[in-house]
């Protein structure tokens, strides 16, 4: 296929782009922030069908050769937003292309050549990352359009924010649910014998991707519109709440489980730093906790160096739970109990909160493992030379590892190569710089390290997408969360 149909479908579909180009060029002129006219003009619906015709031809050349279609698309007056999931390709854009409806997506996209005037003819709603009030002036505008009572063509959303495998949903991004108005969730479905279509941060890139799948004699898709959802008043006061139950709805029609998890914790999970994540680490649960207190792991990296001098002035001292809130400047609260909890290793309710600054730093900065530990080294180390013995590395290292137990007495020998019994941050460093992969030498030799939420689960997983972890065991303050040494 490779040497036959492969290059006969790309050719055809770059001439189809092509052929698109000038009409949505033409289509496109004039302001952007100007709503369309109502009615349209007869040579704009001329326009538009030819472009849903063009775009039609390009997916069915690429091997979509039948688009399953359930349900009926609600009307801009009845559902100004549209919700699609699961996201797992971009080949995600044949609903968009169907229908011409809105998208949100990078600034940068409008720059492409050709491509960029395509995607300039359906009015997306760009996200600048330059900019730092993007994300407040994208949801500004999206509720703009959303309450416009249908002079805006729909808006699709893709809620969860990132690509995943399809086999269950993770968190939805709230951006589609903070207008409180009704959203007419649609689900897709690629029922191909072999998965060619799958983007996700692990496996075949995009180009492969294109490749396999245009040397696919036959793709399959499937979308299915399911009834426009009616917020209830809680549901407008609470985005998060409009969110969560919308892809209940979702993932009850797709016949797929429902997960906390969030991109931002795989990306934790999967960090390329030294001290990999190994299966069995409770920083994920941290992470979700510090989410759930309002607490931004991204906004808090500034702040790691205050906490850090706060918890190393108490040289050792433990704190009630409390202490610990007046310590991060939140309210005591059931999470945050939770997340004491996690700390909390003989039950006293007592915790080190030099523990939890470590953990801080490895979700803040998963990648930046020699960061992580110099910052554990300032607030363990002694006055003198900031030098730690035994106890104090296994102490940082199973709190920036999320264990209950970990040997590190191999470790610390051959740091301590002049036996002195205790180590500085400079011995440690040299030693890392030799041996890069020391920690699945000396740490968890016979442990494989967490290898992703991309890999089929173990049968008893009670969902798809990583093990051990769902809703139903793991709500914050439903169920006492497994503490450190449990």
């Amino acid at each position: 296929m490779t040497l036959t149909l492969f290059p006969i479908r790309l050719l055809l579909a770059a001439f189809m782009m092509l052929l698109a180009w000038p009409f949505a060029l033409v289509a496109s002129l004039g302001p952007a922030e100007r709503a369309p006219e109502q009615p349209l003009a007869l040579w704009r619906k001329v326009v538009d069908f030819l472009l849903k015709a063009i775009m039609r031809t390009m997916w069915f050349v690429g091997g979509f050769h039948w688009v399953t279609v359930k349900g009926r698309q609600a009307l801009p007056t009845e559902a100004a937003i549209l919700t699609l999931a699961p996201h797992s390709s971009y080949f995600d854009a044949i609903p968009v292309t169907m229908t011409m409806s809105s998208i949100v997506m990078k600034a940068e996209s409008r720059d492409i050549p050709i491509w960029g005037t395509l995607i300039k003819y359906i009015r997306p709603v760009f996200v600048s990352r330059s900019d730092q009030d993007s994300r407040r002036r994208t949801v500004e505008e999206i509720k703009r359009r959303a309450q416009s009572n249908g002079k805006w063509p729909q808006i699709m959303i893709f809620p969860e924010g990132t690509c995943t495998n399809r086999t269950c949903l993770i968190t939805f991004k709230p951006g589609a649910f903070i207008p409180g108005v009704p959203v007419q969730p649609v689900v897709l479905r690629y029922p191909n014998k072999l998965d060619t279509i799958t983007w996700t941060w692990q496996g075949p890139g995009a180009l492969e991707i294109l490749w396999l799948t245009l040397c696919q004699f036959h793709n399959q898709i499937e979308i299915e519109f399911l009834p426009v959802y009616n917020p209830s008043e809680e549901e407008k006061k609470d985005p998060a709440l409009y969110a969560s139950n919308v892809r209940r709805v979702m993932a009850e029609a797709l016949g797929v489980s429902v997960t906390d998890y969030t991109f931002e914790d795989c990306q934790l999970a999967l960090a390329e730093g030294q001290l990999r994540l190994p299966a069995d680490t409770c920083l994920l649960e941290f992470a979700r906790l510090v989410r759930g207190l309002g607490l931004k792991p991204e906004k808090l990296e500034k702040d790691l160096n205050r906490y850090a001098e706060s918890a190393g002035m108490k040289r050792g001292a433990k704190i009630n739970v409390s202490e610990f809130a007046a310590y991060l400047e939140v309210p005591v609260s059931d999470p945050l109990a939770d997340m004491f909890s996690l700390f909390d290793e003989s039950g006293s309710g007592e915790m080190d909160p030099r523990e939890y600054v470590v953990a801080l730093s490895v979700v803040c900065r998963p990648a930046q493992t020699l960061d992580t530990i110099q910052l554990a080294f300032k607030m363990y180390g002694s006055q003198e030379d900031g030098s730690i013995d035994e106890d104090a590395l296994s102490s940082i290292l199973k709190t920036a590892l999320g264990v209950a137990e970990l040997t590190v007495t191999d470790l610390f020998r051959a740091i301590d190569q002049e036996e002195k019994g205790r180590i500085t941050f400079a011995d440690f460093g040299r030693f890392a710089e030799t041996y890069p992969d020391f920690a699945e030498e000396y740490l968890y030799p016979d442990q494989p390290p967490f290898e992703g939420c991309a890999q089929t689960p173990p049968a008893l997983t009670p969902n798809g997408f990583c093990a051990d972890f769902s809703p139903e065991n793991s709500d914050a303050g439903r169920k006492p969360v497994r503490k450190k040494l449990d």
